[in-house]
Order: structure tokens, then C-alpha cells, then sequence
């Protein structure tokens, strides 16, 4: 018997039973870092890793499900990312894309892809469209999947959005100027029509947000874990929620 074993699974029973539902965070955001250290620790291709950061993403949403968990926002590709030496950065996009093949399945969440579609390959951006569409209808668990993402592109996105709009109506520069307010940005982000992030965790140690979900993070609660993403464990993500739930938050102050 392998007693490592048993005493973590006693411990992560013990964890899940005490939290509490009603305290839970309805909207994660989770920055997967970490793939590229992980294949380097274990002497493996760049692209092991990437995929095992692929495959922990399934898990993860099995957790999320189980944990009654609204929304997550998967921090998959960056704008940055786009730089990537242009081997890694084919075999990245094509495990993207096999991942959002099993978001599609039967029985899978409802996806929603929120990034600039217009910086990445044609490919990838007719398959986010058909799977927005085609998840549309479903219930459940909601995933938005953050591809071609930035925090600053994000924003000003938002903002140009505004002024076409409002530009369309016949309005003036000083008019818009004069109306615009937080609300008619927010309407207006990737994420429009969906709560804030309550919590946002970010596995390998690092200690920043490199730009995830800008606007959006103003009160959220953040949590750092050691863990690579494709090591991060059920029991830390259990810790991540048992930390959330016992922080005070405080809006605005």
C-alpha cells in the first residue's frame, strides 16, 4: 500500500468536505503556466509539456464541474505567445486546437473564446467561431478560452468598439468623450455580459498577472501556486478555494 497516497487522498476528502458551497468563487480565471519548465525538468520536447498542460486542462473542468463552479477562463494563448519560435509555436497551436476539439464533444461546457481572432492563423479562428456557435445552446459548466489574448488589446478593443458605436449614432468626439464611463467599456470587453473573476490563480510560482484579464481583475482575489501547471493537483486547487473562502474580501476599499 502505497501510504503517500492514502494520506493525500484522506486529506483532499477532508478539504472538500470542508468547504463551503455558498462561499465559493463563481468565476476562476487560471493562467496555465508552466508547460515549457515542466518538458525541461523532464527532459522531454517542449510539445510533451504543452500537451500535458492540454490534457490537466480537461482534468482541471472535471473539478470545476464537481465543485459546481459557474464560469473559468483558461489563460491559453497570448498575444505574446504569437512570437514563439515558429516550431513550438505549430506544435502549441495544433494541440490548441485538438483541445478544442474535446471541449466540442458531447457532454462538454459551453465555450466561449474571448482574444483578438484577427491575430491568429485563419484556421484557428473558424474553429473558435464554430464552437461558440455550436456550444451555444449548452448548460452547465462555461469556459471561456483565452486565445490571441491580451489585457491592453483588450481594453483598447473595447474602447474602439465605443466609439464606432456611438460615432455610428452621429455623435460627436466631445460627446462620447463626455458619456463615456466604465459601464459602456465593460459592455463592450471579450467578456461583456458575464461577471467579473472572483478568483484567478496562476500556477509555476510566478508572481504576476502578464496581462490576464486587465480590466476585469480589479477586485478579484489571487492566488499563486508553486506547482507547473501540468503537476497542479486536485488538492491544490481545493487549497486555492479553502484560501479564497476564508479571505475578507473588500471592494474598492
Amino acid at each position: 500500500m502505497h501510504w503517500p497516497a492514502v494520506l493525500y487522498g484522506v486529506y483532499e476528502r477532508r478539504l472538500a468536505r470542508g468547504l463551503n458551497a455558498a462561499k465559493l468563487p463563481r468565476h476562476i480565471g487560471v493562467l496555465v503556466d508552466g508547460n515549457r519548465r515542466w518538458a525541461k525538468l523532464a527532459g522531454a520536447p517542449t510539445a510533451h509539456g504543452h500537451q500535458a498542460g492540454a490534457d490537466k486542462i480537461l482534468e482541471f473542468l472535471g473539478w470545476c464541474r464537481e465543485m459546481g463552479i459557474r464560469t473559468v477562463t483558461l489563460y491559453m494563448l497570448s498575444t505574446d505567445n504569437l512570437s514563439r519560435p515558429a516550431a513550438e509555436l505549430t506544435d502549441l497551436l495544433t494541440i490548441i486546437e485538438d483541445t478544442l476539439s474535446r471541449l466540442g464533444e458531447e457532454g462538454g461546457p459551453r465555450v466561449h473564446p474571448v482574444g483578438a481572432v484577427d491575430v491568429l492563423p485563419p484556421s484557428l479562428a473558424q474553429r473558435l467561431q464554430e464552437l461558440r456557435e455550436t456550444t451555444a445552446e449548452r448548460t452547465g459548466l462555461h469556459v471561456n478560452v483565452a486565445i490571441g489574448y491580451g489585457g491592453r488589446r483588450e481594453i483598447v478593443d473595447a474602447v474602439r468598439a465605443v466609439l464606432r458605436e456611438e460615432g455610428a449614432r452621429g455623435l460627436s468626439p466631445e460627446q462620447i468623450a463626455d458619456h463615456l464611463d466604465v459601464e459602456s467599456i465593460s459592455d463592450h470587453l471579450y467578456t461583456s455580459g458575464q461577471s467579473d473573476p472572483d478568483l484567478l490563480i496562476r500556477t509555476s510560482g510566478e508572481q504576476r498577472l502578464s496581462g490576464f484579464m486587465t480590466w476585469q481583475s480589479a477586485y478579484s482575489e489571487f492566488y499563486f501556486c508553486e506547482a507547473l501547471w501540468p503537476d497542479f493537483r486536485r488538492v491544490d486547487f481545493l487549497r486555492a478555494l479553502r484560501d479564497f473562502e476564508q479571505r475578507q474580501r473588500r471592494f474598492g476599499g
